[in-house]
């Protein structure tokens, strides 16, 4: 859809930045920074990341959801995001979207995470129109009983970011760096990981996954293209930050606490 289009229906306006293999960790700096800083809606589109790392989320504990002994010895990064959710281990095969949105650009959507999962659902239902299985199934995003897309959230005041990772293929060894967590989805029933995952690759191709998304956002907002380095134009001012890189020590800390506990 055109801008000029797009404004004859009053469509909100939504900035549109597009990342190729930039670090977890900056990018969910970055969108800590644009919910938090900025009035702006946004569409932050990474196709990506440069290293596999662990993301959990906020309240997450090591010792209960990842193999603290594995992680610490082969040094992969844990990232503890801004937003809630569960844990994930991503690299150079997992996409990413995130949406921030105001609540009155998007008034359909209330507030609350249902409600912003629903909507989401029904976007995402635009990208995989006639393939067979896709569905918004509790919190994620499936093909038949198999997950490829994990989502967490974080609503503030009249603001609210839904970011979703998107299993394009995945290293069956990564997976072993993360625990069977204590509370799972009910349809995920005893599976380990790599029974309850799937490769979206299998269903569409990388380019068509990224440009129809980005064309289902089109269809609801203006999208106007933003480069990285012209950001601090549009967010400025200090802010809460709390995602961060646990260090090392953290890590060894807690595996030594869970020894001691066994």
């Amino acid at each position: 859809m055109s801008i000029t289009r797009a404004k004859d229906l009053g469509l909100p306006l939504m900035n549109l930045v597009r990342l190729r293999g930039t670090p977890i960790l900056e990018q969910l700096h970055l969108e800590e920074r644009l919910l938090r800083t900025s009035s702006d809606n946004w569409c932050i589109v990474n196709d990506g990341t440069n290293v596999p790392t662990i993301v959990m989320g906020m309240s997450g504990k090591p010792s209960q959801l990842v193999e603290l002994g594995p992680v610490v010895e082969d040094r992969v990064a844990v990232i503890k995001r801004f937003t809630g959710g569960g844990t994930v281990i991503v690299d150079k095969n997992t996409l990413f979207v995130s949406l921030i949105c105001n609540k009155d650009d998007v008034p359909s959507v209330q507030p609350y995470p249902r409600s912003v999962m629903a909507w989401s659902g029904s976007l995402y239902g635009e990208v995989f129109k006639g393939i067979n299985g896709f569905q918004l199934r509790e919190n994620d995003y499936v093909f038949g009983d198999r997950k490829f897309g994990g989502n967490a959230q974080s609503i503030i005041r009249n603001r609210w970011i839904h970011h979703t990772s998107f299993l394009w293929d995945y290293d069956v060894s990564n997976m072993a760096y993360l625990k069977l967590p204590s509370r799972v989805p009910q349809y995920r029933l005893e599976r380990d990981h790599t029974d309850f995952v799937c490769r979206m690759k299998d269903y569409i191709e990388r380019s068509d996954f990224l440009e129809k998304t980005v064309k289902a956002v089109g269809n609801q907002f203006t999208l106007k293209q933003v480069n990285l380095e012209d950001i601090d134009s549009y967010a400025k001012g200090e802010h809460l930050k709390t995602t961060r890189l646990l260090t090392m020590e953290e890590l060894e800390e807690a595996m030594a606490g869970t020894t001691q506990n066994a």
